[in-house]
C-alpha cells in the first residue's frame, strides 16, 4: 500500500489500462494523487484495507465488479459510504441518478471539465 500523500487522493476504478493510464496521468498532472483499480472488487478492497480517498473516479461496466455493485457496497459502509463518486460512462445514462453521484460524465469525457469536479469535491470536504 502505498505512503499517505498530503495530495488529495482520487481512485480511478476503471478495468480500461488506456483510461487509466489517461486519467492517473492528467490528474498527476494537475497536483493530485491517483491510485488505479481494475474493478469495484479492488476498489472496496483499497477502501477497507484504510485506503483513503478524497473522490473515486468510477466506471460502470466493468468485468469481477462493476461500478453499479460497487457502488451499493460503497453506500452500505458507513465508513467509505461518504466518499463522493464521480461516474464515467457511456452506459445506462438514464439510471445515472439511482447512483446518486457527485457527478457524471459521458465517455469520452472532457479532461478538463472532470478534474473541475473533482477539484470542487475536494474543496467540499
Amino acid at each position: 500500500m502505498p505512503p499517505p500523500s498530503p495530495l488529495p487522493t482520487v481512485l480511478v476504478v476503471d478495468d480500461d489500462p488506456g483510461i487509466q493510464r489517461l486519467m492517473t496521468s492528467f490528474l498527476k498532472v494537475e497536483g493530485f494523487a491517483p491510485i488505479a483499480a481494475a474493478n469495484g472488487k479492488e476498489a472496496l478492497a483499497y477502501l477497507r484495507g484504510a485506503g483513503a480517498v478524497s473522490v473515486i473516479l468510477l466506471d460502470l461496466k466493468m468485468p469481477v465488479m462493476d461500478g453499479w455493485t460497487f457502488r451499493r457496497e460503497q453506500r452500505r459502509d458507513p465508513a467509505i459510504a461518504d466518499i463522493p463518486v464521480v461516474v464515467l460512462s457511456g452506459a445506462d445514462a438514464e439510471h445515472v441518478p439511482e447512483l446518486a453521484a457527485a457527478a457524471w460524465f459521458d465517455k469520452p469525457v472532457s479532461i478538463p471539465q472532470v478534474i473541475s469536479a473533482i477539484r470542487r469535491l475536494c474543496g467540499d470536504r
